[in-house]
C-alpha cells in the first residue's frame, strides 16, 4: 500500500477513535452522575458556521485559545482538515445550534475561511448538555487553570444537585429515596479527590480581577492566600486587588492569616484590611531586621560531655546533626 494511502487510513482511524472517545466520555460521565444512560438521538451533518452559537446554558469557565494558537490551528485545518467533529444541539433560535464541544474548532474554522463545519447534532436536555460541555474539556484539555476546573466542577455539581432535588420531590419515603453525594461522584469519575474539587470550586468565588492575578501572575497571589481571600464577599475582596498589585511585594499566608484575624470574613472594611496588612508587613520587616538570636544553655549541666570537644564549633555541629535527625523522624 502506498505511503500516502497508509497515512490517510491511519488518520481516518485516529479521527474515528477521537470522535468516539469524545462522545463516549461525555456519555460515561452522564451515566456516572445520573445513574442512567443518556437518551436522545443524534445525526451527523455539515452545518453553516454562521448558525452556531456559543454555549450559554451555564458558566463552564473554559477560556478560548489565544489569537496565536487559533491562527496555528486554522493553518492546521487548511492542511489536514477537521479531525474531530464538533458536538452541538438545536437551539431555541430557529435553524441555529448551540456548541457543546468544539468552540475553538469553530473559531479556527471561521479564521480559516470555512463556510461549514462537520458536526454531530445531539438531542440533549440541559443536564446532558452541561455534561458534554464540561467533561470533554476536563479530560482532554491540558493546562487548564484551577479556576477553569473549578467552574466546570461547579456546573456539574449544580446540575446534579438540581436533578437530585427534583427527583427527591417526586419520590416517596423509604428505600426508594435516592441518596447521592454529587462531589464524590464527580471526584470518582475524573480521578481527583473531593478536597481538590472543593478547593477549586471555592476559588471560583474570587472576583475577576483577583482571578486574573492568580492565573496570570501567580507570584503576586498564591493559592494559599487566594483560598483565604475567597472567604470574603465581593465588595470586601476589592481591598486585596491593590495589595496584590504592589510591585516588589508578595502577599504571603502569614499576612493573610493576620488580616483574617483582625478582619474576619465574610465582610470587612476596606481601610481595616489595609491597616491589618500594614501591621503584618511591619511585623515581618522587624523580624527580618532583628539581630539573629543565640541559643544559650547551662554549661555546668553539660560539663561531663563538653570536655570531649575541643571548641564550641564542634558542639554546634553535633547539635545541628542531632536536630536534623530528629526532624527526619518526626
Amino acid at each position: 500500500m502506498p505511503k500516502t494511502s497508509m497515512n490517510d487510513m491511519l488518520k481516518r482511524r485516529m479521527t474515528a477513535t477521537q470522535q468516539a472517545s469524545e462522545l463516549q466520555t461525555s456519555d460515561e460521565a452522564y451515566e456516572k452522575l445520573f445513574q442512567q444512560p443518556p437518551t436522545g438521538s443524534s445525526r451527523i451533518c455539515d452545518l453553516p458556521l454562521d448558525r452556531l452559537l456559543d454555549f450559554l446554558t451555564a458558566d463552564i469557565g473554559f477560556k478560548p485559545y489565544s489569537a496565536t494558537k487559533l491562527a496555528v490551528f486554522a493553518e492546521q485545518l487548511q492542511v489536514e482538515g477537521l479531525l474531530v467533529r464538533v458536538i452541538v444541539r438545536p437551539s431555541p433560535l430557529c435553524q441555529h445550534y448551540e456548541i457543546l464541544a468544539g468552540h475553538n474548532r469553530v473559531k479556527a474554522a471561521r479564521l480559516a475561511g470555512w463556510a461549514t463545519i462537520p458536526a454531530e447534532v445531539v438531542e440533549a436536555d440541559d443536564e446532558r448538555a452541561i455534561v458534554i460541555a464540561t467533561s470533554t474539556n476536563l479530560i482532554q484539555r491540558q493546562g487548564l487553570t484551577i479556576i477553569e476546573r473549578g467552574k466546570a466542577y461547579k456546573a456539574l455539581l449544580d446540575v446534579k444537585n438540581r436533578n437530585g432535588q427534583r427527583n427527591a420531590a417526586l419520590e416517596t419515603f423509604g428505600d426508594n429515596r435516592q441518596s447521592y453525594n454529587a462531589r464524590k461522584l464527580v471526584a470518582e469519575f475524573f480521578g481527583v479527590t473531593e478536597y481538590e474539587i472543593r478547593k477549586a470550586v471555592k476559588l471560583t468565588q474570587l472576583i475577576p480581577e483577583l482571578s486574573a492575578i492568580l492565573e496570570d501572575i501567580p507570584k503576586q497571589l498564591n493559592l494559599a492566600c487566594a483560598d483565604l481571600i475567597a472567604d470574603y464577599d465581593t465588595e470586601s475582596q476589592k481591598a486585596f486587588i491593590e495589595i496584590c498589585s504592589i510591585e516588589g511585594y508578595q502577599l504571603n499566608k502569614a499576612a493573610m492569616q493576620h488580616i483574617t484575624r483582625k478582619c474576619p470574613p465574610p465582610t470587612a472594611d476596606r481601610q481595616a484590611v489595609f491597616a491589618a496588612w500594614r501591621e503584618a508587613r511591619d511585623a515581618a520587616e522587624k523580624r527580618l531586621a532583628a539581630p539573629p538570636r543565640k541559643i544559650s544553655f547551662d554549661r555546668k549541666r553539660f560539663a561531663p560531655y563538653l570536655d570531649k570537644f575541643s571548641n564550641d564549633r564542634e558542639i554546634e555541629k553535633l547539635f545541628l546533626e542531632f536536630l536534623q535527625e530528629r526532624a527526619k523522624v518526626s
